[in-house]
């Protein structure tokens, strides 16, 4: 439930109080874009990253705030509602004829209207130029805001200052105070990171109301200062509603439309405990069919102090644990992800990731765990790639990678067709080592290859029959999936007990074991050759301690013509 307290103090003789944090120095308007967006929209990423230019050019005169609203920002089957109850009324005002828009300070631009005659709405290759001239323009008033939420009652308490500088040619203007969260990951089309894109300044609630918080005294040397108290609930449209991550954009309005100058603010927080380190997210492992892997933990700051240092404790399926140290500054709330060193197990049909880090202040968030899975496994090398398209092939690729992320096979450039169907491409066979290989396919557009262009899909067949679990079509911007290829009587395997590495993983002194005299080349996972020695003798210890951690191929030629490649961890 909403609160608001209204504390409106006019002074007409404003020397003869204090004011705290407004300036009373005639200034030039500052700039709020609003701009209208949607999860859907192809192009709204560019949008985006365009406003981003603009307040990053100017970051105390611009400020940003983003409304998913129209029919790109209606969610799909199992996608997030970024929309709030005010973005509609917004929208329709503004005269948005195509998405992404914005209005710059909801004010008509001679030339720029995105209709061609009437409204504040324009399209992006406008929204520069809008907002320089609106810098350039003089106002007649000053903001200021400060904000703060306990975290212990999650109540927003927000202060806001407005002093006129000059009188405003109408006899009331509107407060506004609006409620964005930030950082929150989703899906966007064509945002590159499926269902990672992280959305910024989005607008959840506005504090004043659908247009605002009315006032009549608007003369030069009027203070008008407001206090709005705001409960923020565990979320909104079922999308977690996290305390750090919250922005205020306070501006002033002559009505419903032209905006003439606002400010904004990050919320200062209270009720804090001293220490509190929280595990915030242990990382998603995808299906893996290889027994070593760099598990990722995100780290978070609930705590009053700024922390420094933590010292991760991980294991897998309840082995041997490692501790990780790290180092850094995070202040509160705010976190980071930890890539922690690369960890040896025994795969198992069903795995634990367990993590955990020392008792604090709060011991209830620390600790975490995540499942993971082996992946499918087909015991014959001989593999064929299907792929078939919809209208927009060339929107689709794809690639194979092994485990060491180096590429065995990829798409070629896929032309799109004339009309919406199912387009069969050529079948692409290829014959692969025993392995670990990941299979990824992207859509540039978003929808995947299924839809209302066609019902597209791909799969992946071991000597004609389907790896399961290695098939779809239905997947958005990305889809990725992984198995193991453990055959028998594959080659590749009766050399491998003529040549080994160990230990591996190692700390980066490593022996080559070898009935024969061979030939070293050590590459990184981008190709990039980073040791190479000829004529390696049994028992021969090999120096990579220079090398940075991670993982690494070694191709080994022996003199009897016995060539191999093997994975090298480096911790």
């Amino acid at each position: 439930m909403e609160k608001k307290l209204l504390l409106l103090l006019f002074f007409t003789a404003f020397s003869t109080y204090a004011q705290t944090i407004v300036s009373t120095t005639p200034q030039n308007k500052k700039v709020i874009l609003e701009e209208f967006t949607g999860v859907n929209c192809q192009y709204c990423p560019s949008g985006h990253a365009i406003a981003n230019t603009i307040k990053n050019a100017n970051p105390a005169d611009v400020f940003l705030i983003n409304i998913h609203v129209g029919l790109y920002s209606t969610p799909g089957a199992g996608q997030p509602d970024f929309r709030s109850p005010f973005g509609t009324a917004i929208n329709n005002q503004a005269g948005v004829a195509g998405y992404p828009a914005a209005t710059v300070n909801r004010t008509a631009f001679t030339g720029l209207s995105q209709n061609g005659t009437t409204g504040t709405a324009m399209n992006r290759n406008n929204w520069t130029n809008a907002s320089n001239q609106t810098r350039n323009q003089s106002s007649y008033v000053n903001v200021a805001t400060t904000a703060s939420i306990n975290v212990n009652t999650r109540l927003l308490t927000v202060f806001v200052e407005a002093y006129y500088t000059g009188n405003s040619p109408v006899s009331s203007n509107r407060l506004n105070v609006a409620l964005l969260q930030n950082n929150t990951l989703g899906p966007q089309t064509s945002g590159g990171l499926g269902d990672n894109y992280p959305h910024q300044h989005r607008l959840v609630h506005m504090l004043t109301g659908q247009w605002g918080d009315t006032y009549t005294t608007t003369t030069a040397g009027t203070l008008v200062t407001r206090t709005y108290t705001y409960t923020i609930p565990a979320a909104y449209n079922s999308i977690p509603a996290e305390l750090g991550n919250f922005e205020i954009v306070a501006f002033v309005a002559e009505s419903q439309q032209k905006i003439i100058s606002g400010n904004g603010t990050v919320p200062t927080y209270t009720g804090l405990i001293a220490n509190d380190a929280k595990i915030k997210e242990v990382i998603e492992i995808a299906e893996q069919c290889v027994s070593s892997l760099q598990p990722k933990v995100e780290i978070q700051n609930n705590g009053q102090n700024n922390l420094t240092s933590l010292p991760i404790t991980y294991d897998i399926n309840g082995g041997t644990p490692q501790v990780f140290n790290w180092a850094g500054n995070l202040s509160s709330f705010a976190k980071t992800t930890v890539t922690l060193p690369s960890i040896t197990y025994s795969l198992q049909a069903n795995n634990n990731l367990n993590v955990s880090i020392p008792a604090d202040d709060n011991a209830t968030n620390n600790s975490g765990v995540v499942t993971f899975v082996k992946a499918p496994e087909t015991t014959t090398s001989n593999l064929t790639i299907k792929i078939t398209l919809d209208q927009y092939g060339s929107e689709t690729s794809w690639t194979l990678k092994n485990s060491a992320g180096a590429t065995v096979a990829s798409s070629p450039a896929y032309a799109d067709s004339a009309a919406s169907g199912e387009y069969p491409q050529p079948d692409i066979n290829i014959t692969v080592p025993n392995e670990c290989y990941t299979f990824t396919i992207l859509d540039s557009y978003g929808d995947g290859i299924v839809g209302a262009y066609g019902i597209g899909s791909y799969s992946i067949l071991s000597n004609g029959v389907v790896i399961s679990g290695v098939e779809g079509g239905e997947f958005g911007a990305s889809d990725a999936r992984s198995f193991g290829v453990a055959n028998p009587l594959n080659l590749n395997d009766f050399t491998r007990n003529l040549i080994s590495i160990s230990p591996n993983p190692s700390n980066g002194i490593i022996t080559i074991n070898t009935e024969n005299t061979l030939n070293l080349t050590i590459c990184d996972i981008t190709g990039k050759v980073v040791f190479s020695k000829n004529n390696v003798t049994n028992n021969e210890t090999i120096n990579l301690s220079n090398l940075q951690t991670g993982v690494y191929l070694a191709k080994m030629v022996t003199d009897t013509g016995v060539e191999e490649t093997k994975k090298i961890i480096l911790n």
